[in-house]
């Protein structure tokens, strides 16, 4: 009988080169091994370091359905993962072996290892069935053999089976003959000849024995009924047969025919055949015709699975004697597998900056068939930039070709195709999907070189210029665009203290109100920079540009009205038509039609005497003056200019219709002032100054409370254990009486050392104007415009802060300003 043979399990043995694999080590383990079991260590053995095996991803690649072992990264050791029984894996092959890869990645590398799985005796010998009957001829003769069923081991080499013994050997005896690729032939002999009247049965005990230790045996029992003579037995023509059959063969197709003879007659002559494996699959795939010997297939058969059989033949007469032969059929290979695609190991995000010949992964290329059947190549679709390297047997490398850019494709889906060499060709392809990550090899880039912005001067501090937009080609965090003010001056002065720039949006916003009068445009230059490590940037030039607006009211130059004393022009009384009397010269500091003025006349004495010019302001006259004219002419004229709304400034002009210089004296006397108006004044001034002075006296006590309260709280931080810095964010205002703003404008500035994350901060417009001049001042125009002239200079370097109280007089200013000095003095 023929031991049944387990199917193998396929193995893959890798046969790299040596730019692929850099070690090699092997070790040799039980079977039965339990879970967790060392095999031995891989790291200490093949030279690696621990470390190396976590940041490269190590882990075992073995091609089976199964995975018997597994790798520890922090040690290294190599571990029994799974139940490993020697007789499923190998079958009855020797040596049992394993065969493993370690794989890295980051750099990807291979290192093969060999386990060598070692027999136990863990199996005892087993027949197939437990009790077997025989008939035989009394007419026997000595000698005459009898096949018996043989015994099958699981076990190899020494735990396998070793020896047959048969009791009792009154008359059998046993013979256990070598036969063909290593199989034994177990056979009773009869050693003395049978006597059916003294013993119709006979019973013997065949033991099988096998080598191992302890020793294991297995029993089976013979009933031999013994039968009147049939002294011929049949033979077979050959003892060893031979067929072939292709792997798609149908069901029916017949494999081969045996043939055997008898020299008796009759029903002792007639041949029966049979199959007699018992322990194998042989049963289930070939039939024998028990009358013609012809033996056919039942069932399918797969050249991947099992490339022979072996089927043994007995046949046997009436009479009980038998005759075996062997039938040997070989499986014919055709191409009825696709190719095997395995990815070994696979990376799904690459870098835009990598180098090329980068390995994206490695793929196993497995085809179970033979010869031409199982030659594969291997290609990639076109128009990507990838490319296969074939590293050795059946292994390839999926490498870049080329420079990869993001930008340009942010994703490939590479198909991989791989064909044998069959006919006709079979093939499997395989798709991988691979996204390019992001590298900052892009800068911002502005949507203009160069911007220009417009904003209306008054402006509300805070307010909304412009919004420059940078865009960034590459991704993520690397494409964020912070926008940042770079330093620069406008006059002298930083630019931030004009415009800041949001740092997310890039809006710009005007930090102060503008005025057109002193500034009509600047420029800044804004940076993007993008959020990569290390970042890039660009930068472009905002061009801002004040628009005027009708905030200034003409000026009258000429003539200069005065409180102590009263000018006036003389007309003789012989002046003509036309006479030009005086000249009412202005100015509008303002710009455009805002400074168009004109002058007309608003009230008159006499307005049948006079006319003023609507675009020269001359005064002259439009009659013949007469005697019966008053002495005393006073003309108001009204200066306007041509803004939106437009604004106007009156003027008082006296007139003098006279010849002679004491006429005009005696006429004038009421326009100056009497004792009592100058005594009213008097008492004015003194009542402002002892006002003035109380309100000095209580600033001082309240700012020196509000410096030690804040000294205290500067040391109650110090002692603290908290990282706090008081910040007292400064305060500015536009305290000018007589200048172009029509607001006092509070706000307050905020800013850190990192300019995309300044902002500003404003507060509401104060009062107006509130510096009153005294028209009583006897100044020339002169002074008041040199005085206006340094309170409208924006480029002071004086901080000035705004006081809590304004004082209406020369006096009240100089003590203001020393106020405002003390409450900035830290």
């Amino acid at each position: 009988m023929k031991r049944q043979v387990l199917p193998l399990l396929p193995l893959f043995i890798l046969v790299l080169s040596l730019s692929s694999v850099l070690g090699q080590v092997s070790y040799s383990i039980p079977e039965e091994m339990a879970k967790g079991s060392l095999v031995g260590n891989v790291a200490q053995d093949l030279g690696l370091d621990v470390r190396r095996l976590r940041t490269g991803k190590a882990r075992v690649y073995s091609g089976e359905s199964a995975e018997h072992m597994e790798l520890s990264r922090d040690g290294g050791a190599l571990l029994v993962k799974d139940r490993i029984d020697r007789e499923v894996l190998c079958g009855e092959t020797t040596p049992c072996a394993l065969h493993l890869q370690i794989i890295l990645e980051n750099p990807m590398e291979f290192y093969s290892v060999t386990v060598e799985i070692t027999d136990v005796n863990d199996h005892a010998p087993a027949f197939e069935k437990g009790e077997v009957a025989f008939s035989i001829s009394e007419s026997a003769a000595v000698g005459a053999k009898f096949v018996l069923e043989r015994a099958l081991d699981l076990d190899v080499g020494s735990n396998g089976l070793q020896n047959y013994v048969l009791k009792p050997t009154d008359h059998f005896v046993l013979n256990v003959q070598n036969r063909e690729q290593g199989t034994n032939n177990v056979e009773m002999v009869l050693k003395r000849p049978l006597d059916r009247e003294k013993n119709e049965h006979v019973s013997l005990l065949l033991t099988a024995v096998d080598g191992g230790e302890p020793q294991m045996t297995g029993t089976m029992q013979i009933l031999i009924t013994v039968l009147d003579a049939n002294d011929n037995a049949p033979v077979f023509t050959r003892a060893v047969y031979k067929g072939t059959v292709t792997e798609n063969a149908p069901k029916g197709t017949a494999v081969a025919t045996v043939s055997a003879s008898d020299a008796d007659h009759g029903s002792n002559g007639k041949i029966t055949y049979s199959i007699t494996n018992t322990l194998d699959d042989v049963r289930s795939v070939f039939e024998v015709n028990g009358e013609s010997g012809e033996v056919r297939l039942i069932g399918s058969v797969d050249y991947e699975k099992k490339k022979s059989f072996q089927i043994n033949l007995r046949a046997s007469d009436e009479g009980g004697f038998t005759d075996t032969c062997k039938l040997i059929v070989d499986v014919t290979d055709i191409n009825d597998n696709n190719p095997v695609i395995k990815i070994m190991s696979k990376s799904t995000v690459i870098s835009e900056g990598s180098n090329p010949h980068t390995v994206v992964t490695m793929i196993n290329i497995q085809d179970p068939d033979s010869g031409g059947n199982g030659v594969v190549q291997c290609s990639v679709n076109e128009n990507v930039p990838f490319i296969l390297k074939s590293t050795s047997s059946n292994f390839y490398s999926l490498v870049t070709d080329s420079d990869l850019d993001r930008e340009r494709a942010s994703e490939y889906n590479i198909s991989i195709t791989c064909c044998d060499e069959g006919v006709p060709s079979l093939s499997s392809s395989v798709t991988l999907t691979l996204h390019i990550s992001d590298v900052n090899d892009n800068a911002p880039v502005f949507e203009r070189s160069s911007y220009e912005a417009y904003i209306v001067e008054n402006n509300t501090p805070g307010l909304s210029i412009f919004t420059v937009k940078a865009t960034d080609a590459d991704w993520n965090q690397n494409a964020r665009v912070t926008y940042i003010l770079e330093d620069s001056s406008v006059n002298g002065v930083p630019v931030s203290s004009y415009v800041s720039v949001s740092a997310d949006s890039g809006v710009i916003h005007a930090v102060r109100s503008f005025d057109y009068e002193h500034i009509k445009d600047f420029h800044l230059c804004v940076k993007a920079q993008d959020g990569g490590s290390p970042p890039l940037s660009s930068n472009v030039t905002v061009k801002i540009m004040i628009q005027d607006q009708n905030d200034n009211a003409p000026q009258v130059l000429y003539p200069v009205q005065t409180s102590s004393s009263v000018v006036a022009d003389m007309v003789p009384r012989s002046a003509d038509v036309g006479y030009l009397v005086t000249k009412v010269v202005a100015v509008d500091v303002d710009s455009g039609q805002n400074a168009w003025l004109s002058y007309k006349l608003q009230k008159a004495t006499d307005r049948a005497l006079f006319e003023v010019g609507l675009q020269n302001g001359e005064i002259r006259t439009i009659r013949q003056v007469t005697d019966k004219d008053a002495v005393k002419q006073r003309l108001t004229v009204v200066v306007e200019d041509n803004g939106q709304p437009s604004r106007s400034a009156t003027v008082n002009v006296n007139v003098a219709v006279a010849d002679s210089f004491p006429e005009v004296l005696s006429e004038f006397t009421d326009f100056t002032h009497d004792k009592e108006y100058n005594d009213n004044l008097t008492f004015y001034l003194v009542l402002a100054l002892a006002v003035v002075s109380f309100l000095f006296i209580t600033c001082l006590v309240v700012i020196i409370s509000v410096k030690i309260y804040r000294w205290r709280q500067s040391r109650i931080l110090y002692h603290s254990s908290l990282p706090v810095i008081p910040y007292y964010p400064p305060r500015y205002s536009d305290t000018l009486g007589t200048g172009t703003l029509q607001h006092v404008y509070n706000y307050e500035v905020c800013r850190t050392t990192d300019s995309r994350k300044s902002d500003c901060k404003f507060g509401r417009a104060g009062s107006q104007n509130v510096l009153i001049m005294d028209p009583s001042c006897t100044g020339t125009m002169q002074r008041i415009q040199n005085e206006k002239n340094i309170l409208d200079e924006p480029d002071s370097p004086v901080e000035v802060r705004p006081c809590p109280f304004y004082i209406p007089s020369r006096i009240g200013l100089c003590i203001q300003s020393i106020v405002y000095a003390l409450i900035n003095f830290r």
